[in-house]
């Protein structure tokens, strides 16, 4: 039997119930020569605020539920942990050496960082903003990601030319994977499914394709010239990535490991994220101090949004669509 309300409930209802409003996620985009973060509302393509943090930020990943920030800064070996409510540096977590990398862990409980100089990652419990566990890995990590599941994080080693494979739970490294005609890896990405790693191979020019269940490289695929960062749509079919010297963006088809689509961006595109929805991809231009915004249904640029100097981001700095509660911070 259908149920039957009275208008008078439903008006009554909706004068007591809280305000809730869905806001546009928004980019964060950290300035390396600047010494700060450009906050891009996604919803108009503008720059609502503008952090201080440390020294040479470049790497990026927000929390999965968009509240917080997190940025490493290279030269003052630290991350600063921004709140996403207010704009503001809450708490600055000393790590090793060089911090490049970051990634959050699928719950939330943990940061991963990449210390390129120390060989090393930070293991950082986000409840107490403390290391909780230091992992040696190969030379030169840079690049670093979390599998869906959140059971393993992988790490790209730029001098050793592979990617170790940590454990989670127990913070140690289970695995190396070595692969041929990968020279200088640079980012590293899982698909959202949790079947593939993807790895920028920044001197060899191409990608490299891992099977994530056998760690086994089952393809590799010509991109532009000195490839930077990665990024993979929300439903896994389709795969991005800067070319630093080419000044574009490949798109690759992830079923067929085929380039579909060459975009041009701006000089010495460096940074790639998707926004959660998979309709638009931004790429920060670190030569012409702007960030590209790609529409993914006609692979073109329909907008170009000013920031700081030296943009890079690094990582995932698109967050989630943030809910507030009559117009308090988002839960």
């Amino acid at each position: 039997m259908k149920r039957i309300y009275s208008v008078s409930l439903i008006l009554l209802s909706l004068q007591f119930s809280p305000l809730v409003v869905l806001a546009a996620p928004f980019a964060y985009i950290a300035n390396k020569d600047s010494n700060t973060v450009s906050v891009i509302d996604t919803a108009n393509h503008t720059v609502t605020a503008t952090v201080n943090v440390g020294n040479l930020p470049v790497g990026v990943s927000v929390s999965p539920n968009g509240s917080r920030v997190y940025v490493t800064n290279q030269a003052s070996d630290s991350v600063s942990v921004i709140d996403a409510a207010s704009n503001t540096v809450t708490a600055t977590v000393a790590v090793d050496s060089t911090p490049t990398g970051i990634a959050v862990s699928p719950n939330g409980s943990r940061v991963y960082v990449a210390n390129q100089l120390s060989d090393n990652v930070s293991v950082i419990d986000t409840a107490s903003n403390m290391v909780t566990a230091t992992v040696a890995v190969g030379s030169g990590p840079s690049g670093i990601a979390v599998s869906p599941s959140g059971n393993h994080v992988y790490v790209t080693n730029n001098f050793s030319n592979n990617v170790s494979v940590i454990d989670a739970a127990r913070n140690t490294v289970t695995a190396t994977i070595t692969f041929a005609n990968a020279n200088a890896p640079q980012a590293i990405a899982v698909s959202p499914s949790g079947s593939h790693i993807y790895v920028t191979n920044s001197n060899d020019s191409n990608v490299s394709v891992i099977d994530a269940a056998s760690h086994m490289v089952t393809g590799t695929i010509v991109v532009g010239t000195d490839p930077q960062d990665i990024a993979v749509s929300p439903n896994s079919s389709r795969v991005y990535i800067t070319n630093l010297s080419s000044d574009n963006v490949s798109v690759i088809d992830a079923a067929s490991n085929m380039v579909t689509a060459t975009v041009a961006v701006g000089r010495y595109p460096y940074g790639v994220a998707i926004s959660q929805n998979g309709r638009r991809v931004y790429v920060v231009n670190f030569g012409d101090r702007n960030v590209s915004v790609i529409d993914t249904v006609s692979s073109t640029v329909t907008a170009t949004v000013p920031v700081g100097n030296g943009p890079l981001s690094f990582g995932q700095f698109i967050g989630t669509d943030a809910v507030f509660v009559d117009g308090f911070e988002p839960f």
